[in-house]
């Protein structure tokens, strides 16, 4: 098999179905239709959705046609798969607000002049009762309430509304759509995936074959979520994505070369070995923050950012002897007040705000910010602690 079709089948893949199928595909020469949905559920797409975007580029390089529909439909209805409770209902104002600049994002990864571009709301806010019904013979309530999520919720007497019941119907609908060959999505995503392809028999066509990818850890060790605030955004200044890459829990460097970056395999394997007998993990941060500056911004920015970080930390612009602080609670707000630097909860929130606090020489902009170990906190210009 061609060294990049199985490069393509495997760096940062979890399960694909059916492979053996979609092996044939792609060594066959056919163009195939490969689609992706976005929810617009924050005003940024972060990194760890930046690899099923990355996944497109690989199927794009190729010469397949890729597909990308921006759910400001399903994003009003919510997916609750990753979640355990349930996700609320969004209104459309949010979610117009939300999506105003995802096509230029997701831009920064894939070439929007050779992407097949939707909002799933042309087709879905059209759907009447005698169309859902016939869609809901797709599945069954017994396949939906079996999934770990549900059932744990469930098993604990938390509310399971029957929209959830209807938010895979609609990601599969998508597909039906666009006649999608093939899926990608996070492994979260698995049982969307599913339906997918059983919504496709439903309306005569062939079921698309399927990609999951891994979810990535965040900042802070959690999964990459907006709503934790452990975030790194494309649209991030190359200065502040550089602090934030270089903030990254050292155990995670290697899987974010593999997962957000296309260094040669090769090449990361001997980053591998280096580390193994005894390399500073952080000359390995180095190489990792500038490679994804570059991906986002430019090398000449990367270098630039790199700079800056290495005369403020490594020049000692930051105080020697720093006091320590452990705080119970890592939130940015909780951390501000606990330690002493802001007086209350609100004045804490008004220095976010007003972009008076930094974390590893990046601005706090998300009161939902995870302040990890190993950072240096900085409130205005003379105020310092380190975080423990």
């Amino acid at each position: 098999m061609d060294k990049k079709i199985q490069e393509l089948l495997t760096r940062g893949v979890e399960e694909a179905i059916d492979k053996e199928n979609l092996q044939k595909k792609l060594t066959s020469g056919k163009k195939l239709r490969i689609k992706l949905g976005i929810d617009p559920t924050s005003p940024n797409i972060h990194l760890g959705r930046s690899i099923p975007l990355l996944k497109l580029r690989d199927f794009q390089e190729l010469g397949h046609k890729i597909i990308l529909i921006i759910g400001d439909f399903t994003g009003l209805i919510g997916d609750t798969s990753d979640k355990d409770s349930e996700r609320p209902m969004l209104d459309e104002k949010t979610v117009k607000e939300n999506l105003k600049t995802y096509i230029q994002q997701a831009g920064k990864i894939i070439d929007i002049q050779k992407t097949e571009i939707y909002h799933n709301s042309k087709w879905l806010s059209k759907l009447n009762y005698a169309e859902i019904t016939r869609q809901t013979d797709a599945f069954s309530l017994n396949e939906f309430i079996s999934r770990e999520n549900i059932s744990l919720r469930l098993n604990k007497g938390k509310r399971v509304s029957l929209r959830e019941l209807l938010y895979p119907l609609m990601q599969g609908y998508d597909s039906v759509q666009v006649r999608a060959d093939v899926e990608i999505g996070g492994t979260d995503q698995r049982f969307n995936l599913l339906v997918g392809r059983n919504v496709q028999r439903l309306h005569g066509q062939q079921p698309q074959d399927i990609i999951t990818n891994p979810l990535i850890e965040g900042l802070d060790g959690r999964k990459m979520s907006s709503s934790f605030g452990n975030t790194v955004n494309l649209f991030d200044s190359s200065n502040d994505m550089f602090g934030k890459i270089m903030s990254l829990r050292d155990e995670f460097i290697l899987r974010y070369f593999i997962l957000l970056t296309r260094v040669p395999l090769k090449i990361v394997e001997n980053y591998r070995e280096q580390m193994t007998e005894g390399a500073n993990p952080r000359d390995i941060k180095l190489k990792l923050a500038k490679e994804i500056v570059s991906l986002y911004h430019s090398l000449p920015e990367a270098k630039a950012a790199e700079e800056v970080f290495i005369q403020t930390f490594s020049q000692k612009k930051v105080p020697i002897d720093l006091p320590k602080f452990k705080p119970q609670d890592r939130n940015i707000i909780s951390v501000l007040t606990d330690s002493g630097l802001a007086t209350s909860r609100s004045e804490a929130r008004r220095l976010v705000d007003q972009g008076g606090v930094k974390v590893g020489g990046t601005v706090v902009d998300n009161i939902n910010f995870v302040v990890s170990s190993g950072v240096v906190l900085q409130k205005g210009k003379i105020k310092f602690l380190e975080i423990i």
